[in-house]
Order: C-alpha cells, then sequence, then structure tokens
C-alpha cells in the first residue's frame, strides 16, 4: 500500500528534499506551503499522516495541529527549526505524535513516520492482512482464500490490499485508487467497478450475496470481516 502523507511546510527547498527520499520508499507527499492550504488539502484527501512545521506564515503549526486534533485522528509529526522546549511541549499537548528538529536527517524523518504510523494504524504498514476468508502475503503478492491460492493481476491486487488495509470500511471509489497507488489519469473511477467485479470473481464473492466484498452504491466498496453482517 502507499502511504499518503501532507507535508504543511513553508520551506519548499526542504519539502522537495523530503518527498523526494519519502517517494523511494513507498510513500507519496504532498505539499502545502502554508497552514490555511494545508488544512484544505487534508479536507479533500485521504491522508495517512501529516508532516507540520512549526514556524510558518499566516496560521501556524500549533494552531493547525490544534484544528487537525479538532477533527481528525490522523498522525502528525511536527517540525520546527527552533530547539525551543516549550513549542516542543505545548506541540505535543495539542496531539502531535512526535516532534523533529530542523533540520533532520530524511532516514531519521522516515523512521519517526513509520514509528507513528505503526502506533495509530498497525495495518498500515503490516507485510500480512486477513479479512475473513482472505489472507494477503504483501511482499510476496499472494493472496489466498480459505488457503486456495488465487491468481489476481497487479491492479487487482493493489485494489485488494487497499481494501484490507481498512477492512470493515466503506472506501471511496477515489480513496481505493488512491490507497493502491494508482490515482492517475490512466485510470478512472468506473474502471474500478470493472477492476472490483473481476477481482470478486475470482475470488468467489457473489455480488448478490457478497461475503467477501460490498457494494455501497453512490460511494464505493468495504472489504468485510469475519462477523460482518
Amino acid at each position: 500500500m502507499t502511504i499518503r502523507v501532507l507535508h504543511i511546510d513553508d520551506d519548499a527547498r526542504f519539502a522537495e528534499l523530503v518527498a523526494s527520499y519519502l517517494s523511494q520508499n513507498g510513500m507519496v507527499v504532498s505539499h502545502a506551503p502554508d497552514g490555511g492550504r494545508g488544512l484544505a488539502m487534508l479536507e479533500r484527501a485521504d491522508i495517512d499522516a501529516v508532516l507540520l512545521d512549526v514556524m510558518m506564515p499566516g496560521i501556524d503549526g500549533l494552531e493547525v495541529c490544534r484544528r487537525i486534533r479538532a477533527k481528525r485522528n490522523v498522525p502528525i509529526v511536527m517540525l520546527t527549526a527552533k530547539g525551543d522546549e516549550t513549542d516542543r511541549i505545548v506541540g505535543l499537548e495539542l496531539g502531535a505524535d512526535d516532534y523533529l528538529p530542523k533540520p533532520c536527517s530524511p532516514r531519521e524523518l522516515l523512521a519517526r513516520l513509520r514509528a507513528v504510523l505503526r502506533r495509530a494504524q498497525p495495518e498500515a504498514l503490516a507485510d500480512r492482512l486477513v479479512a475473513g476468508r482472505i489472507s494477503i502475503d504483501v511482499p510476496g503478492r499472494e493472496v489466498k482464500v480459505d488457503e486456495r491460492r488465487v491468481e489476481l493481476t497487479g491492479l487487482e491486487f493493489d485494489l485488494l490490499v487497499a481494501l484490507a488495509r481498512k477492512a470493515g470500511r466503506v472506501v471511496s471509489r477515489e480513496s481505493l485508487l488512491a490507497g493502491a497507488g494508482r490515482d492517475d489519469v490512466n485510470i478512472g473511477e468506473r474502471a474500478v467497478d470493472v477492476h472490483v467485479s473481476h477481482l470478486r470473481q475470482k475470488l468467489g464473492d457473489d455480488p448478490r450475496s457478497p461475503t467477501m466484498i460490498r457494494t455501497i452504491r453512490g460511494v464505493g466498496y468495504a472489504l468485510l470481516r469475519e462477523g460482518d453482517a
């Protein structure tokens, strides 16, 4: 699964460095140059974690953190060029999950991001996923239903993993493409329906009485966990 990170920071050069390094490690980074635009992007996009600079013009990072926490529990790593202990304490009290002074090494930043994601969403980085009768070996790209191996195309596998990462929750078609790392111009939302239909057939799921993938009319899909009605 592609981890989607929103980096809110007015330092364009640092943002480019972060985006370049994280993209090499399976993450997709969106950049907002100020707090207002960052909050707007967070409303529109399915984001897994936020990198948040403290010292920004306009709405500063502490206020952005407060506003995010009023609505969402997305993991937040705060960044600052200041080594001020007060900012660090206030940021953590407002709900930040971690705090890293700038300049910092991209390698340490990646490690901190993975740590907060692991605590907040263990399934987001899991190598093996299980939902009902379906088990997925993510690194091995292997899917089994009741121990029967199922052969899937690359896109079908990515869509299934994106659903499994959020098993039991409704995933919109747009978010499903983003979670599969396929939110590009070559794949439309209508095509998602076709691929999910093929995926169902291969899994042995009946769309009229689904036990694996449920269609949420007008919204998207949900992968059912064991016990889901």
